[in-house]
């Protein structure tokens, strides 16, 4: 495909990617209509908000191959397809042609079930296409977005027709990274001291920092990566003195609102585009572990909150750690 130009120059990918954005039809979600979308499938060639986003990503790759807009790399290719397609009402006009009656679209503020069900009904099981591009085939004057859709997509769908419903499974918002950095004055559970390590649980999730050896004040210095499902909750943890001939004994634990975190880095978007600033803060109360009040930053174009936690049911000990938030696909 011919690249556009300006002043005789070749217009950058990313300039021609946001330019497609700006476009009327592409300013709201194509499956959802929320406003703003800066997320898409590069494949498919429709731009995508962030909760539908997470659905998109469930469908795997080969279905749809979401990137974000303004975090990620793209390809000339993959920009060539998105104008290729012309974005979301040319896409919707294949993709949403034949709604049954009485099927209502999902609302920017849908449940994660209705929205879920949409988008697979959509791109991956293909209920509302015409039918005759439900046909694979190979027809030599297709246009060229309906021979990938009719190929790659169906072939795609084809190879996992064996495959379980995924309707049911968990889908993440984002990933936060946990780092472990100290703790203080910790208990003792052996002779004279302790070997400490923590244990983080996020939904389903456990994972795990070294054990320090002979050590009331260790520090870890340690990341830790954890999937943030759509309906998060606290982020548990939990210090443990490891035993070679008998159970771990307990070393203290607390919680950790996520709230805070998460809610004002959606809100702020890419972080990259803002200077060093304060976004939010956790207030230290008697509900909470907080040692002192916990805020959380913009600090070189990420989203950081550093927290203090006093260890709860046990006679002493705190923990220091520091959250980053990371949008999918950064």
């Amino acid at each position: 495909m011919n690249r556009p130009l300006e002043l005789g120059r070749p217009i950058s990918g990313k300039r021609r990617l946001k330019d497609l954005l700006l476009q009327k039809d592409n300013r709201h979600c194509a499956d959802c209509g929320a406003p703003d979308p800066k997320w898409a499938s590069a494949n498919i060639g429709v731009f995508i908000c962030l909760k539908c986003c997470g659905v998109h990503r469930s469908l795997g790759t080969h279905i749809s191959k979401v990137l974000s807009v303004t975090l990620d790399d793209w390809s000339d290719d993959e920009i060539d397809s998105m104008f290729e397609v012309g974005g979301n009402s040319s896409a919707n006009a294949i993709y949403e042609a034949f709604i049954p009656e009485g099927y209502t679209k999902p609302g920017p503020d849908a449940g994660h079930d209705e929205r879920a069900a949409f988008i697979r009904a959509k791109y991956e099981l293909q209920e509302f296409l015409k039918p005759s591009l439900r046909i694979v085939s190979l027809p030599s004057r297709a246009t060229s977005f309906q021979s990938r859709f009719s190929t790659k997509i169906m072939d795609s769908l084809r190879s996992n027709s064996s495959q379980k419903s995924q309707e049911g499974m968990v889908e993440f918002i984002g990933l936060l990274k946990v780092k472990v950095i100290k703790g203080t004055d910790l208990a003792i559970r052996d002779m004279m001291s302790s070997d400490p390590y923590v244990i983080l649980t996020l939904g389903q999730q456990t994972v795990q920092t070294t054990i320090i050896r002979s050590n009331l004040n260790p520090v870890w210095n340690e990341e830790l990566m954890l999937s943030v499902p759509q309906s998060f909750g606290a982020l548990k943890l939990r210090v443990f003195d490891h035993d070679t001939f008998s159970s771990d004994d307990i070393m203290g634990e607390a919680e950790v609102d996520l709230q805070p975190l998460i809610t004002s880095a959606i809100a702020f978007g890419d972080a990259g585009m803002f200077g060093n600033m304060q976004i939010g803060k956790w207030l230290k109360s008697h509900d909470n572990a907080l040692v002192n009040d916990s805020t959380v930053n913009i600090v070189d174009g990420k989203v950081k909150q550093e927290v203090s936690l006093k260890l709860q049911n046990v006679e002493c000990g705190e923990l220091e750690l520091e959250l980053e938030w990371m949008p999918l696909d950064q």
